[in-house]
């Protein structure tokens, strides 16, 4: 049975605690063509962008759901929010979790909000990465 409103509250299995690295940071500031100082050196925070790289890790088990019916070659990503508590720092360690927070049907379209919440394997809550994902089916398949 396709995503429907039923599915709204469903959250999945926290990812495995993901290890910030200085090396990860300047990486995804180099892809950015970021060069701001924070982000290099001995103590570099993290980009807020680098919340992708760790929700990322949480859309996978949204991907592989089978109940949902879910196809990622279907699936537009049109909306991205970061609300951050504190910058992520190089020693961090990092699990996501991911909660279906909306879900509306428009003819053969899916618009599926999902929030993904970002803590340290010691309990601290660090933000959220929130994002509205549109889903297209086949005709007749809405």
């Amino acid at each position: 049975m396709p995503i429907s409103p039923d599915d709204v509250g469903r959250t999945y299995p926290t990812t495995e605690p993901y290890l910030v690295t200085a090396e990860k940071i300047r990486e995804l500031a180099t892809a950015l063509g970021d060069t701001a100082p924070a982000y290099r050196g001995d103590d570099p925070i993290a980009p807020p962008t680098f919340a992708m790289v760790l929700a990322s890790r949480a859309w996978e088990a949204l991907f592989d759901d089978e109940q949902l019916d879910l196809r990622l070659e279907h699936m537009i990503h049109t909306d991205q929010a970061f609300n951050w508590i504190r910058p992520l720092h190089k020693g961090d360690e990092v699990t996501a979790t991911l909660t279906i927070t909306s879900v509306r049907h428009r003819r053969n379209t899916d618009i599926i909000g999902i929030d993904v919440s970002l803590d340290h394997v010691n309990g601290e809550h660090l933000g959220n990465a929130t994002s509205t994902l549109w889903h297209t089916r086949p005709e007749g398949q809405a």
